[in-house]
């Protein structure tokens, strides 16, 4: 049996701006994702929501969840 996970994170109260900045800004790394990992950035009104999905190793989901907030939070205070 292998352990199936689905986390999402809203950013809320977020600019048109600012989402689209983090969204073009973060694209380019979903692409050669691990084979059973997924991630998804949706914008609907304020807000921005990632959906992580991953099977398996659970650390390697954290690990992936842990540097896209990371690299957010870059973005948000360069565009501040």
């Amino acid at each position: 049996m292998s352990l199936e996970c689905r986390v999402q994170v809203f950013l809320n109260n977020i600019s048109e701006k600012k989402a689209e900045a983090i969204h073009k800004a973060l694209e380019p790394d979903n692409v050669d994702f691990p084979k059973d990992l997924a991630f998804k950035i949706e914008n609907s009104k304020e807000v921005l929501i990632f959906t992580f999905e991953g099977k398996g190793n659970i650390r390697t989901l954290i690990s992936t969840i842990d540097e896209v907030l990371e690299q957010t939070q870059v973005i948000l205070k360069v565009t501040s």
